[in-house]
């Protein structure tokens, strides 16, 4: 029997500083396959953000480190710290700031729904606002809970919204996989047109089934990654690695091979 699971984070934004990431919402909840086209979900899982203080720990952890994991960015990601991630207001507030932490000249924070919130397919609708200004890199997004087909790329990375703070009125939907990634240049990814996304909380989903991967802003589809190993008795997880549980994940990273390739505005960050 399909059950199709449904992840919604409403109201997931940055604050008014281009720094900010603020969330207001409902995050993930999904459930078991449901079929292609499938239109009724069950929530599962959900963050209101109805309380004050740091992420509910019951929910959300952290990953805790420099640079990025080899994306060469500028932040040390902490925890447990209200400075760079907090619940106020009934918005999560995520915030990078200009000041030192071990060797690096920005803190910010990931929060990661590993071990408290693990799907495998659903839907996942985020209500955001986006920060501004160059060297701004915030990212919603999931990674396997567990290295079944070994580490990045293999075990794949479903992108439900990147933002580059240098193309500001553009965000971006991708997967990577073994066969498909930014490293060897063959990630499968689109872009949208949303003018509005540092001034306004846009929703930002995806729906994911076994048959394929869909994205869309605002209830528009812009992106489809279909299920190779449905057609093509060849492929493998090198193609589709999205049988096995996934985790959320939101961060806002600060410069990074992508988000600092046009340089960082040091003047915008708290």
């Amino acid at each position: 029997m399909w059950e199709n699971i449904y992840i919604r984070n409403s109201l997931c934004a940055l604050v008014l500083v281009a720094t900010t990431f603020q969330f207001n919402s409902q995050p993930p909840s999904l459930t078991s396959p449901g079929p292609q086209g499938a239109t009724q979900w069950r929530l599962v899982w959900a963050d209101e953000f109805d309380y004050h203080g740091l992420p509910d720990p019951k929910k959300w952890g952290y990953d805790v480190g420099g640079q990025g994991w080899g994306n060469k960015e500028l932040q040390y990601y902490s925890e447990h710290r209200k400075e760079n991630a907090r619940v106020e207001n009934g918005l999560l507030i995520i915030e990078a700031r200009r000041e030192a932490m071990n060797g690096q000249e920005y803190t910010s924070a990931r929060l990661v729904s590993k071990g408290k919130g693990d799907w495998t397919y659903g839907r996942i609708e985020v209500r955001a606002k986006l920060p501004s200004g160059r060297g701004s890199w915030p990212a919603i997004w999931l990674l396997p809970s567990s290295k079944v087909y070994g580490g990045w790329p293999n075990g794949g990375e479903i992108d439900i919204m990147e933002h580059v703070g240098f193309d500001p009125d553009v965000v971006h939907s991708s997967v990577h996989t073994k066969a498909y990634n930014h490293s060897i240049n063959t990630q499968k990814t689109a872009k949208i047109n949303v003018p509005t996304s540092r001034t306004e909380f846009n929703t930002y989903t995806i729906e994911w089934t076994p048959n394929e991967i869909r994205a869309f802003v605002n209830q528009q589809q812009f992106f489809t990654f279909k299920n190779e190993r449905l057609t093509n008795p060849a492929a493998d997880y090198h193609q589709w690695p999205f049988d096995k549980p996934f985790h959320l994940l939101i961060n806002i990273a600060v410069g990074g091979t992508w988000g600092g390739s046009q340089g960082v505005d040091q003047s915008i960050w708290p």
